[in-house]
């Protein structure tokens, strides 16, 4: 399956009962306190799922043991009480669960705003492909942007309730990598996830007409050079219609990463944007994931045809 529009979730409302599930890496749980004030902010009714507080007892990088915390993501999402999921953090460990996720439940359960990127971008990708839904990728609740940045909540706030006002992404720090106008369905997250997930069972085939969003964080130059050449040799990228490019906060002096971008990227012969404002910067946008939009790379523009939620 390539970048087809996916069923978009309702929009939340003041009351709802959402979930904070912690499908990677293990939380501070001060920043997951401090996450669930800021919902409670929003005049939701957050709690955090039964294993969101855990570590794996000997795998010290993983929130929980791979049931645990398959199982609190599948009883949030299958929860018609729960309204959306967030993901506490990123980290390591989506590709260790998402097998174990029962999909056909998943698939027969409403949708629901699912809202987290980094390693997350597992998960954005299986619940595309696997249950043909949107889903946000936007900040971690229990992470520091979030916690810090008032811009980076307010975005994802008015994206869950309001989405309608924030359909014109104009970063002021957007500008063209190859100029043009393409327009397709946005998929994306993080590159070397999508990366790892290329040949995996039940993987997306390729970017065929998207809109293909890339970011990361704490890969040298050398290693984004590796991501991007086993997209382009395993033919992932061929037929993408444009792409938007985030942050790359740790992986050197810009202008070297914007060489490896330029490099592999260029020659594809699709508008690219760079410096768009979501990732692990200081200040993250949220994105909608499986949205159909048009992507102005020379004026630095993203314009979603239809909200992000309904």
């Amino acid at each position: 399956m390539t970048a087809a529009e996916r069923v978009r979730a309702p929009r939340l409302r003041p009351g709802d009962r959402v979930a904070v599930v912690a499908p990677s890496g293990p939380l501070a749980p001060e920043r997951l306190d401090r996450g669930l004030d800021v919902l409670r902010g929003w005049d939701l009714d957050p709690v955090a799922a039964p294993h969101a507080r855990d570590t794996h007892p000997t795998l010290r990088y993983l929130a929980a043991a791979d049931e645990e915390r398959a199982r609190d993501l599948q009883e949030a999402w299958c929860d018609p009480g729960v309204k959306a999921v967030f993901a506490a953090r990123g980290g390591y460990g989506a590709q260790r669960m998402v097998d174990l996720l029962d999909w056909d439940a998943v698939r027969a359960a409403a949708p629901k705003p699912l809202v987290g990127f980094s390693d997350v971008t597992v998960l954005h990708e299986a619940f595309a492909v696997r249950a043909g839904v949107s889903t946000l990728h936007g900040p971690a609740v229990a992470g520091e942007v979030f916690l810090k940045d008032d811009a980076t909540r307010e975005h994802l706030r008015r994206t869950l309730f309001a989405p309608e006002t924030v359909r014109t992404l104009a970063p002021p720090t957007a500008r063209p990598l190859v100029p043009g106008r393409a327009r397709g369905v946005t998929l994306g997250g993080c590159l070397t996830m999508l990366a790892t997930e290329v040949g995996t069972p039940r993987a997306r085939r390729g970017a065929a007409g998207g809109l293909l969003l890339l970011e990361d964080i704490g890969e040298p130059p050398y290693r984004l050079d590796r991501a991007l050449t086993q997209l382009l040799r395993a033919g992932w990228l061929d037929g993408v219609a444009g792409i938007v490019l985030g942050s790359w906060a740790g992986c050197g002096p810009y202008d070297r990463v914007r060489e490896v971008l330029r490099d592999r990227l260029g020659g594809l012969g699709v508008p690219v944007a760079e410096e768009f404002g979501f990732g692990h910067g200081d200040s993250a946008l949220t994105l909608p994931l499986g949205v159909p939009a048009e992507l102005d790379a020379t004026a630095g523009t993203l314009v979603f045809e239809r909200p992000a939620t309904v």
